[in-house]
């Protein structure tokens, strides 16, 4: 495999150092340099413009007949259609995103209208019911974003969510334990890959720059449904009685129902890639003229060339996929997946059981957990934006351990007289922490390298998230309730042990990249040439890669 048809899988965007290219073929001056990064970022892939032949897509990339390393546009062109996209494809991801809430989430207010005990259920065994979903969910995660990256993620996502519509809707004939462990795991395995496909996704259409922000919204649409499930429930569950079934019932049936529309029409609505939008659904002409398409190409494989090294319908060989799992330069991330949101995992497991514990109502229960998501939307929209507008990550990430911490405190050491009103301002505002995830998420899809890894990589960080819920949900235990003193102790010293993760993860990039960038510095132009021939190292273990940290 060639470095010129960039098999190798080399990932990024281009240095500052990148030299300028101006066209007066029009009678006016148009300057648009090849690689620079734009908003000062800094670029993944150390090269410069003289060299932009050794980034090339190969022959089978979908948006070959796009692609034009001279290509020119206007700024305002290009955020025309970034914007254009953001309606198109954004918003519509956001809207399956609200479906695969709506039906992951509302087991929530299902809790709040007596579902343990209609089905005879300890909280032990609601643990142990959330422990098989995760852990389903976990399995799930790898062979779907396989099975995605060979059929493609707009034929594989909306299938996805017809099947799980189904199963929601199913829980409302729930009658015992073991019904609902059934669920859970059947629910588990086929949302399981759903968020790493729909980033993935993502992906083809947005720069490295743009993606956390769009992440943001994704999980800005996770919230929103929360808020609108929470209104949804107290309407719904009202319905207790209606044809002798509990108003839990009628919450899956109904809102497992909205999700199977929703997915029905995706099949006919996502379009595989940013050439590929034209159909009967879409319009014969697409979305997009051929100028946009070009605009839309260019623009995506300047900011990271690794996008043209595999077709969106080619599938991961089990050798590559071996070696992804090998990149040990990931693996710092994944430590940070499994542990960083454990201190609020719990808080948001029980967040409705505790308030009920602590002696409000059904309906006021569902009401005040409002503020607790409309507070989660602001810090994750401000903190998401502040990473990229600094261009700092983990450093910034680190928040999310320090505001938690004296809240896990004063839970700790506050007497159990203490006002229930008091105990729900600290449970909102735990729950409610900063949330980076999505900032970590495109450091995964970023520090990749290459597609295959990219393909891996964002799946296995999920992964690591669900195993840390599936900790996360077996911390607060049935003898330690209402106030879970004993879980609360493990939650603060994990806090602690999730400062040092971020901190050490800093340290291990900006290393790496200090080490890479003297060497390649000292190289001459005719040595990085020959480097970039000749090399065998790929994707982001090539000398001229630079990890986002």
């Amino acid at each position: 495999m060639g470095v010129t048809d960039f098999i190798k899988g080399s990932a990024g965007t281009a240095p500052p150092d990148s030299k300028e290219i101006t066209d007066t073929s029009s009678g006016s001056e148009v300057v648009h340099d090849l690689f620079k990064p734009k908003g000062g970022r800094e670029a993944t892939f150390d090269a410069s413009s003289s060299e932009v032949s050794f980034y090339a897509p190969i022959e089978s990339y979908e948006g070959i007949h796009r692609y034009d390393p001279k290509f020119e546009w206007e700024p305002q062109e290009e955020r025309r259609i970034v914007r254009k996209i953001d309606y198109k494809i954004c918003a519509w991801v956001c809207l399956m995103f609200f479906a695969l809430q709506l039906d992951r989430g509302n087991i929530s207010q299902a809790l709040s209208d007596n579902m343990l005990k209609d089905l005879h259920m300890t909280t032990n065994d609601y643990n142990t019911g959330q422990t098989i979903f995760y852990l389903s969910f976990l399995c799930a995660e790898l062979p779907s974003q396989l099975i995605s990256k060979k059929l493609g993620p707009d034929n594989w996502i909306p299938i996805q969510m017809v099947s799980w519509s189904l199963v929601a809707s199913c829980q409302a004939f729930m009658r015992g334990r073991s019904g609902f462990w059934a669920c859970r795991a059947l629910l588990g395995m086929i949302e399981g890959g759903f968020i790493p496909d729909n980033i993935l996704y993502l992906s083809y259409f947005y720069t490295g720059s743009e993606l956390p922000i769009r992440l943001s919204f994704f999980w800005f649409a996770f919230q929103f449904t929360n808020i609108v499930s929470a209104f949804l429930a107290y309407g719904i569950l009202h319905m207790r009685g209606v044809n002798g079934l509990p108003g839990w019932a009628w919450l899956f049936a109904l809102e497992g129902t909205l999700t199977g529309i929703i997915g029905v029409i995706s099949w006919f609505y996502l379009p595989p890639s940013p050439t590929q939008t034209a159909s009967k659904f879409r319009g014969k002409d697409g979305w997009f003229n051929e100028r946009e398409e070009k605009i839309m190409v260019n623009r995506i494989l300047r900011d990271d060339p690794s996008k043209g090294s595999m077709h969106n319908r080619q599938a991961l060989t089990p050798k590559m996929l071996w070696r992804c799992f090998c990149d040990y330069h990931m693996w710092p991330i994944y430590l940070i997946g499994i542990c960083w949101l454990l201190p609020s995992v719990p808080i948001s497991a029980y967040l409705t059981l505790n308030l009920k514990a602590i002696g409000f109502k059904t309906f006021t229960t569902n009401l005040l957990v409002i503020p607790a998501y409309v507070l989660f939307i602001i810090n994750l929209l401000f903190f998401t934006w502040l990473t990229e507008r600094l261009n700092e990550r983990f450093l910034l990430a680190s928040i999310s351990q320090w505001v938690p911490l004296p809240l896990l405190i004063a839970l700790e050491c506050l007497p159990a007289t203490r006002s229930h009103w008091v105990t729900y301002a600290l449970s909102v505002l735990l729950f409610a922490q900063p949330y980076f995830h999505a900032v970590l998420v495109a450091i995964t899809s970023r520090n990749a390298g290459s597609v295959r890894t990219r393909t891996v990589a964002s799946a296995l960080y999920n992964m690591t998230v669900q195993a840390g819920n599936i900790i996360g949900s077996n911390i607060y235990r049935e003898h330690d309730k209402p106030l879970y003193y004993t879980g609360n102790k493990v939650l603060i010293a994990l806090c602690c042990f999730n400062l040092c993760l971020f901190y050490g993860a800093k340290f291990f990039y900006v290393t790496i990249n200090k080490r890479r960038a003297a060497k390649w510095d000292a190289m001459t132009k005719e040595e990085r040439e020959h480097y970039l021939t000749t090399t065998k190292d790929e994707g982001n273990k090539r000398l001229d890669f630079r990890f986002a940290h």
